[in-house]
């Protein structure tokens, strides 16, 4: 047990010291800072600075209500009296950001045509559509002899609820604060696998190009040497999350925001996030193994990412099922797919976290879950093992037996 802490302080130390951890870790936060402070940011480059837009009203009528609206809107517009050329010389000039050309109908209604350099910028043409939309329908309602109230009356949404029958069926409350706690964990999932996945193959490889792997694998046990890798690659990560947690909970706070109602988990109980530790964790682990036992079978840094593309590709297709699932977490596929090992860790949570599951799905589920790791341990164990003293030229399938052959010598 000594051996097997070691080799994890080891790998722990060596990941934390290294340059590239500390400038990745550097680098997001700031990033993070940068996310959770985007709108004072968005203010300082621009100040209060207002598209500002000339106005051609043919109608002779219809400027001074759209005026009124467009200012609400931080939209500065400008009657001007000029003629369409020369208006839209004077826009491809800078003067002016657009050219509103308003007329009408011929039902008299408002009609309009808006002039830019480029129509990359959606928001101030759609605000204008929108108050100009605004306009139709009070002249509409004008001709049609409506008062005001009738207006309000014929605005009123629909009223429409929808209750659920089940007993333990979630409100559209909580589902909607379980959707976002399903989805920022789902890609935190996401996330960690890929990059300390890849991380823990590398340091395996990197051990074994420089030869060091042969005087390890004779004073180690395999499968400690394995566990300390995948625990201390673990421990590495776990830290790096503590930090991003850390800076992203002081940056909210400093701008003002309450963490938990920001997220948007102030109503949700206590047993979803021990299941999302258990998925977490469990999910961490199935795929840490197999990470490291690629890692083990080749012999130059340069091949890893060959050799884990098939894991990766199960990583993002279970993300991707799980982004449809998020819409449709009842579907057959969904449900047959989180009791699929490999998918588990991801889908099982996503049911759990927004549908009603028996306990008998969630324990048959980790009970797969749990059965597929003991094996990939054992089995990796004697690939690790063998593996790690293996030259070559990489053949995934090929090695593999042989990796295990040699275990048996």
């Amino acid at each position: 047990m000594n051996k097997f802490f070691l080799v994890a302080v080891h790998t722990y130390q060596t990941k934390l010291k290294a340059k590239a951890f500390l400038v990745t870790t550097a680098i997001t936060c700031l990033l993070i800072i940068g996310v959770a402070n985007i709108q004072p940011i968005i203010e300082f480059f621009t100040g209060d600075e207002k598209p500002h837009v000339a106005v051609i009203d043919r109608t002779g009528s219809l400027y001074g209500p759209l005026a009124k609206q467009a200012n609400h809107n931080q939209i500065a517009l400008t009657k001007i009296t000029d003629m369409e050329n020369e208006a839209k010389e004077a826009v491809k000039e800078g003067k002016w950001d657009g050219l509103l050309v308003l007329s009408m109908d011929a039902e008299g209604l408002p009609a309009a045509v808006y002039y830019a350099n480029t129509i990359v910028d959606n928001q101030t043409p759609e605000v204008l559509e929108r108050a100009l939309s605004q306009l139709k329908t009070a002249l509409s309602a004008a001709k049609l002899g409506l008062t005001d109230e009738q207006m309000a009356e014929l605005s009123k949404p629909v009223p429409f609820q929808k209750v659920a029958l089940e007993k333990n069926a979630k409100t559209e409350e909580e589902l909607n604060e379980a959707r976002s706690l399903v989805y920022v964990l789902l890609f935190a999932m996401y996330m960690f696998v890929l990059m300390y996945g890849g991380m823990i193959a590398t340091e395996v490889a990197t051990e074994k190009s420089s030869r060091v792997m042969e005087i390890l694998v004779s004073s180690v046990p395999p499968v400690q040497q394995l566990f300390g890798k995948i625990i201390g690659v673990a421990l590495v990560s776990l830290t790096q999350f503590f930090v991003f947690f850390a800076v992203a909970f002081a940056a909210l706070k400093t701008s003002g925001q309450e963490v938990w109602r920001f997220l948007g988990l102030d109503h949700l109980p206590a047993s979803i996030f021990v299941y999302a530790l258990v998925f977490f964790l469990l999910g961490y682990l199935l795929y840490a193994v197999l990470f490291a036992v690629l890692g083990s079978l080749v012999s130059r840094v340069e091949d890893v990412q060959p050799a884990i593309t098939p894991v990766m590709m199960l990583v993002v297709a279970a993300f991707m099922i799980a982004m449809f699932g998020l819409n449709a977490p009842e579907s057959a596929f969904v449900t047959g797919a989180s009791f699929v090992p490999f998918f588990a860790p991801m889908l099982m949570f996503l049911r759990i976290g927004l549908v009603s599951v028996p306990g008998w799905e969630v324990a048959l589920c980790l009970a797969l879950l749990a059965a597929t790791i003991a094996l990939l341990i054992y089995f990796g164990a004697k690939v690790y093992r063998g593996g790690v003293l293996m030259y070559g030229r990489m053949n995934i399938f090929k090695d593999i037996k042989q990796a295990i052959q040699l275990t048996k010598k």
